[in-house]
């Protein structure tokens, strides 16, 4: 790789990793509630959903996934499921039980398979995320040649740039734990969940947008 096509995809990754969307708040709020450790384990799964969906825009037949990224019943499930998390969300009344503490009370085990999953699934549901892989794979693809060793060598700085300013975006957002109160915190955990429903029902009314409005030019707003 040359010196400009590795500038190119570290700032492509450091950009991305400033997208808001679902994943952005919620690695917020997991560094901030849970710590560092417990987002990173999340940021990882995030990490992992993109590496599938960068292997399905390459290997996958391009006319195959303009079609699937278009299908409405896609939209539509992936918002209805970021809809029932964020409302699961907002009617979670276990943080509340330690309103009244002096300090914050955060559980003594932190189950890190589960945020990774959990990072995993929240990534994978938003097919605006499978649209802008997609749009960077032929983009990028072609600017390449479509040589495997060059596109594996710059999607590879584009997660590693990515995964480096998140966990400096994890850090900076640790800080403000000391600051917390339970009531604080209970407060974030529903404003998260708002926020998410907000998400799920912007979704599912893509689903609504006829497929001749979708333009690859518009994926990175639709990312994470």
């Amino acid at each position: 790789m040359t010196f400009i096509e590795i500038k190119d995809a570290v700032l492509i990754g450091f950009f991305l990793s400033f997208m808001i969307g679902p994943v952005f708040f919620m690695l917020i709020q997991t560094s901030i509630i849970k710590g560092a450790r417990a987002a990173i384990a999340f940021d990882l799964g995030v990490v992992l959903g993109d590496i599938v969906f960068i292997l399905i825009a390459y290997y996958g037949s391009k006319s195959l996934l303009e079609q699937i990224k278009d299908d409405p019943r896609l939209f539509y499930i992936g918002g209805l499921i970021l809809l029932i998390y964020g409302l699961i969300t907002y009617l979670d009344k276990s943080q509340k039980r330690v309103i009244q503490d002096e300090k914050l009370v955060l559980p003594e085990k932190t189950n890190y398979l589960k945020l990774f999953f959990k990072g995993f699934l929240l990534n994978f549901i938003n097919v605006g995320v499978l649209a802008f892989w997609l749009g960077m794979i032929v983009i990028v693809g072609s600017n390449l040649q479509m040589n495997p060793t060059k596109i594996f060598n710059y999607f590879t700085v584009i997660l590693i740039s990515y995964l480096i300013t998140d966990i400096g975006k994890i850090l900076l957002a640790k800080q403000l734990k000391k600051k917390l109160t339970p009531k604080i915190t209970y407060k974030v955990k529903r404003i998260m969940g708002i926020i998410l429903m907000v998400f799920g029902i912007v979704l599912i009314l893509k689903g609504f947008i006829p497929k001749n409005k979708m333009n690859l030019n518009t994926v990175i707003e639709q990312s994470k």
